[in-house]
Order: C-alpha cells, then sequence, then structure tokens
C-alpha cells in the first residue's frame, strides 16, 4: 500500500479546492493526511455504497474548519461526491460546504462547526454502540461491533467542552472510541505556546484514556497505534499525532500561514513539485483509484458478511429482532396520548412530567435519558431502570454530572448513531450553557429533546442567578427550535406527545417548579388542542372579542381568573393558551387568522419572561404582563406579588388596555 502516495493526493485535492474557492483551511489536512490515509484504507469499516449500513464505524471530523480532508477521502472512497464538487468548495449549494454538515454531504456523519462539538458527538456515538451491543448481541452472534474514530485539533482541547466530554468517556470506559489528536502547535494567530502548554498527555491520563504518541507522518507507526488502539478494551485511547501543518509546503509548513488561507497558486505548484505530484489542478493518479476501488470491494464483502451474520441472528433471537426494529424505527403509537395520567389535584408541571415519563418509558423502549446532576429535581429518572456508565450500558439512565455543556453535545451523538430516542434535562436558565449543541440539533434536524424545568421567577429563594427571564425567548429565536411550556399538569402529556411527534428538530418543553392547578376541561376548552401551538381556551362572548388575551405556562391560570373577571363587567374577552409559538406558526394562516382573532385591536400577553417577540402578536400599542427586569431572592408567592403576576395586576391591566 502506497500511503504517501494516497496522502499526497489527499494534499494536492486539499490544497487545489482551498486555491479554487481562495478561502479555507488547507493545512490541517495536509497535516494530517497521513493518519488519514492509513486509517480509511486499513481501518475504517464502512460502504460508501450504503452509507446508512448500521454497523458501520463512525469517523468524525471534529475539526471541522479541515473539511477538505473528509471530502477528498469521501470522494476517494467511492461517495456520491465527484470531483465536480470538489472543485466547487465552499460554493454555493456545493456538497462540499466549509464545515462538513450532516444530511448535506453524503458520508458525514454530523455538523460540526463550534470546536469540540464533534468529540462529545463521538462520546455519544460510542455510548449507543455500547447500548445496542449491550441489548443485541448474543454470545454467538455480535452483529453490533464497530469503532467511533474522531481527529481532533488544539483548538478542541482548549475549548472546555472537550474537558466535559472526554472526562465522561475515561468514567464511562469507552473502549470503541479512538481519538486523533492533530498535534500541529500552530493556531490562527501563530503557535498555540503563547496560551496553551498543557501537558495533554497527562491530562488524558487523568482522564482514565489509553494514550500513545506518534510521528503523524509515519505510516507504521500510526498503523501500530492503531492496532493498539483496538486491542484496548477498558479504556478510550488518544493517540497524539505529532504533525507539521501544511506538510510538504517549502514556505508554508509549520506556520499559521497555512492554517486558514489558500497557500497561493506559486506555493501550490512548488508543494506538488517537492512532493514528486503532478501539477495538474485536482489530480488523482489511476494507481490511487484502483487502492480506494478494491478497499471498495472489501467493504461491499464485509457488508454482505454482516448482512448474513444479520440475517442468522434475526432467525435465532425473534424477539431480539422485534426490538431491534422498533429501536431503528422509533415509531410513535397513534393511541399513546391514550396512556397518559388523567392528573386531578394540583401539581408541578416537573413532576407530572416525571409521572409521564414513567408511562412512556414501558411503552417506547428506544427512549432514554438523563440529566447534568439534577434528575431529582427534574424529575426524570426512568424507575427501576438501571444507569448508563461504569462499564454497564444496560439500563436507560444517563448520568451526565454538571456538564450542561457536554450533555448538549452527547446527546445528538446518540441521536445521530440511530437506535435511540433521547431526552436531557437541567433548569432552563442553564440553557446558555449547551445552546451551541441545540443550535447545532436544530441545524441537523436531530429530534432530541430537552427537559428545562423551574422555568421562571417561581424558582424563589435561589435568586435573580436561577431565574430565567431571558432565556424562554432567546430559545424560540433559535430557528428549527419547538418550545413548548404547557399550562397545567395534563397538558404536560400533550406536550410530552407533541416532542415525541417532531421528529424533523428538537424539542424544548419547559416545566415548572411550582404547583399549578388542574384546568376544568368542562369549563375551558382544552380538548387535545396544544398540537396547534395555541387555541382559544375561553371567551365569553359571541363574535370578535373586545380583547384577545395571550398566556403560556403557569400564567393561563391567572390570566383566566382575570378575564372572567372582566367578562362579569361585560368585556367580551377571549383567553388565548399558546404553549407554542413554533406549533402555532406551523398551522395555516385560516387558523391563525381565527384564534388571534383578527380585527381585535386590544390584545395584551401574560408570561414570566420577557415580553421580546410578544409584539408580533399583541401589536406595538399591546399590553404586557411580562418580566423584562431581573428577578430577586425571596419565596415564590411573594415574588408573583412583587413582580405583578397575580389575577388582579392581569386585570388591572386589562382595564388600562380596553379604557
Amino acid at each position: 500500500m502506497d500511503f504517501n502516495l494516497i496522502a499526497n493526493t489527499i494534499r494536492g485535492l486539499s490544497m487545489d479546492a482551498v486555491q479554487a474557492a481562495n478561502s479555507g483551511h488547507p493545512g490541517m489536512p495536509m497535516g494530517m493526511a497521513d493518519v488519514a490515509a492509513v486509517l480509511w484504507t486499513q481501518y475504517l469499516k464502512h460502504n460508501p455504497e450504503n452509507p446508512d449500513w448500521a454497523d458501520r464505524d463512525r469517523f468524525v471530523l471534529s475539526a471541522g474548519h479541515g473539511s477538505m480532508l473528509i471530502y477528498s477521502l469521501l470522494h476517494l472512497s467511492g461517495y456520491d461526491l465527484p470531483i465536480e464538487e470538489i472543485k466547487n468548495f465552499r460554493q454555493w449549494e456545493s456538497k462540499t460546504p466549509g464545515h462538513p454538515e450532516y444530511g448535506h454531504t453524503v458520508g458525514v456523519e454530523t455538523t460540526t462547526g463550534p470546536l469540540g462539538q464533534g468529540c462529545g458527538n463521538a462520546v455519544g456515538m460510542a455510548i449507543a454502540e455500547e447500548m445496542l451491543a449491550a441489548r443485541f448481541n448474543t454470545e454467538a452472534k455480535k452483529i453490533v461491533d464497530h469503532y467511533t474514530y474522531v481527529i481532533c485539533s488544539e483548538g478542541e482541547l482548549e475549548e472546555g467542552i472537550s474537558n466535559e466530554v472526554f472526562s465522561l468517556a475515561g468514567n464511562h470506559g469507552l473502549s470503541k472510541l479512538i481519538v486523533f489528536y492533530d498535534e500541529n502547535l500552530i493556531s490562527i494567530e501563530g503557535d498555540v505556546r503563547i496560551t496553551y502548554t498543557d501537558d495533554v498527555v497527562k491530562r488524558m491520563e487523568a482522564y482514565g484514556w489509553h494514550v500513545q504518541t506518534v510521528n503523524g507522518h509515519n505510516h507504521t507507526e500510526i498503523q501500530r497505534a492503531i492496532d493498539a488502539a483496538q486491542a484496548e478494551t477498558k479504556s478510550p485511547s488518544f493517540i497524539v499525532c505529532k504533525t507539521k501543518i501544511g506538510f510538504g509546503s517549502p514556505n508554508k509548513q509549520g506556520s499559521a500561514d497555512c492554517h486558514g488561507a489558500p497557500l497561493g497558486k506559486e506555493e501550490v505548484l512548488l508543494t506538488k513539485k517537492a512532493l514528486g505530484m503532478s501539477a495538474e489542478p485536482f489530480f488523482v493518479p489511476q494507481e490511487v483509484r484502483d487502492l480506494f476501488a478494491a478497499r471498495l470491494e472489501e467493504m461491499k464483502q464485509a457488508e454482505a458478511a454482516w448482512n448474513t451474520l444479520f440475517a442468522e441472528w434475526q432467525t435465532e433471537n425473534a424477539d431480539l429482532a422485534a426490538q431491534w426494529a422498533l429501536h431503528m424505527t422509533q415509531e410513535i403509537p397513534e393511541t399513546l396520548i391514550e396512556k397518559m395520567p388523567a392528573f386531578a389535584s394540583a401539581l408541578a408541571t416537573r413532576s407530572a412530567s416525571g409521572n409521564i415519563l414513567q408511562k412512556l418509558a414501558k411503552e417506547l423502549p428506544f427512549l432514554v435519558g438523563g440529566s447534568a446532576d439534577l434528575g431529582g429535581s427534574n424529575n426524570t429518572l426512568l424507575k427501576g431502570y438501571a444507569d448508563i456508565g461504569d462499564g454497564s450500558f444496560e439500563g436507560r439512565n444517563f448520568h451526565y454530572g454538571v456538564r450542561e455543556i457536554g450533555m448538549g453535545a452527547i446527546m445528538n451523538g446518540v441521536q445521530l448513531h440511530g437506535g435511540f430516542r433521547i431526552y436531557g434535562a437541567t433548569f432552563l436558565v442553564f440553557a446558555d450553557f449547551f445552546r451551541p449543541a441545540l443550535r447545532l440539533a436544530a441545524l441537523m434536524n436531530l429530534p432530541v429533546i430537552y427537559v428545562l424545568t423551574h422555568d421562571s421567577f417561581w424558582v424563589g429563594e435561589d435568586g435573580p442567578t436561577h431565574q430565567p427571564v431571558e432565556t424562554l425567548n432567546s430559545l424560540r429565536m433559535i430557528p428549527n427550535v419547538t418550545v413548548i411550556r404547557p399550562s397545567d399538569p395534563r397538558e404536560t402529556g400533550c406536550a410530552w406527545i407533541a416532542a415525541l411527534k417532531n421528529t424533523s428538530g428538537p424539542t424544548v418543553l419547559c416545566l415548572t417548579r411550582q404547583n399549578i392547578d388542574v384546568l376544568d376541561r368542562e369549563k375551558y376548552n382544552m380538548n387535545g388542542q396544544l398540537s396547534k401551538g395555541a387555541y382559544t381556551m375561553f371567551q365569553s362572548g359571541e363574535g370578535k372579542p373586545d380583547l384577545l388575551m395571550i398566556a403560556t405556562g403557569s400564567e393561563v391560570k391567572i390570566t383566566l381568573d382575570a378575564a372572567e373577571k372582566l367578562a362579569a363587567e361585560g368585556t367580551n374577552v377571549r383567553v388565548v393558551n399558546m404553549p407554542s409559538r413554533e406549533l402555532f406558526e406551523a398551522q395555516d394562516g385560516a387558523y391563525q387568522s381565527e384564534v388571534m382573532a383578527d380585527g381585535c385591536n386590544k390584545r395584551m400577553v401574560v408570561e414570566a419572561g420577557s415580553s421580546f417577540g410578544w409584539e408580533k402578536y399583541i401589536g406595538r400599542c399591546g399590553a404586557t404582563v411580562c418580566k423584562d427586569t431581573f428577578g430577586a431572592s425571596a419565596p415564590g408567592g411573594v415574588l408573583a406579588e412583587k413582580f405583578g403576576f397575580t389575577a388582579d395586576n392581569v386585570y388591572n391591566t386589562a382595564k388600562k388596555l380596553i379604557g
């Protein structure tokens, strides 16, 4: 196997694509080309003709700025990424965008944008592999047996997320996770040692990892390291690859000049000459084509052998096979709503959610999840099921520790891997920690579910640091994120069903700490309309109302109380419960117009959060009972009085509005 020729071909494609785009990062692909050549031609188990093969190895380019590395490999390996797409790097509608994007380019396992997220995704993938293996492998047949490989850079090790996810991976003993660390010591601003002098080997060993150091341009050392990593059965593996950024460039190798900018036409030619390559742009030697074609045939045979193994396993394990199908399809039964608890007395929606989860766990064996050290407060522990971690992966309860940032990235990785539907929980105010992962989940259309409790100033005594004000609306601002704030315990069940049925993006369930009443279904119109996002819950008269009141979550009750007082005085008032703006805006225009009473100009909103964004529904002159300042430390009931979240204040605000 001529690894030099393969690696230089990768370097040539990377240089040429970046130069043609006049934009990109050539240095990292050139530096890691040797490692990638060995991994992809000798070890990585995948079939470009079936990118969704369940038992394929996962490859994550966490250092996503070096995207031409994976694009070159996908093209050479035989994925549907023709040379025209390589030539079209970073251009409009190309399949080779500036960072790898899941669902956009075939063969890309995850969207790696902010540095470190890919490392977290990979930890999630490795956990999912262990969980599936624990459930479905038998002594006779291992149908789940694959690795997760990662390439990361100094940037990942500097970002805090790597601390969280690598610590957890070491704790869990994820021995099928192998990380290649591109230690080239160069970043955009130059030598990384101006800010970064960590002893990475000691750090990773302290996390419980199996650590090796190799010359990243020595193919024999690389092979030996991968063999040793695969032989390790108790710890994840970390391979420090000492490389030269921009390897082969006579004037820019080892410098920041090739990190984030094209080499320049003259330097590209000089580099190709120094490496003994053809000067022809985007040149791929026939020998390299033949090597990858032979590898493709090997991989097709590998999948065919697995298909035979799987068919035999299905025949021998009918019950397990049925469960496998359920885990892979993750279908939500239409009758699931009938299994939801019918709450009768006041209860916090976080507590209602906990009861609902126990029911869901019985009906949906693929549903798994946990909390960032707040399982008891979030009510997200699945009772009667084991924990994930400490070498055991048969259970369903995740414990992330105080690692909200890592939790989000790991959740994405579990969902990307396939086989499980995952939820994660913390307090709403801590959403700022995992926002990058939530944003990437939205970008990738991943149906992860966040259970965010303690959703307002009602947190009380913990004070303003723990009382979300702007958080609800900041989450609503992220495209493709569905935010749901149910109005009572029973509607929380509808919220969970809506979240589970949302398979094209993340859902956030915002739940109360404090008890709230179960609203009277005979008195108020609440016939399972949460799925539409907003609906008319109460109207005191016929036709167009004099006043439209919109409320969410725990504020629906005080709004209804105020509306009834107004109605007793002769006001035709409508109360609209809007648990989800996103679900409402997905409805047709006729429904939206009917609910929002087009032509009614007296409108107000009641929500224990920022008023930002509500102008869309109430207009510039609408009234608000919202919270546009920070909270305070005191019992929740006291805060409600002080901040004006009472039926009396809602009534008085409405009176001023209608004159």
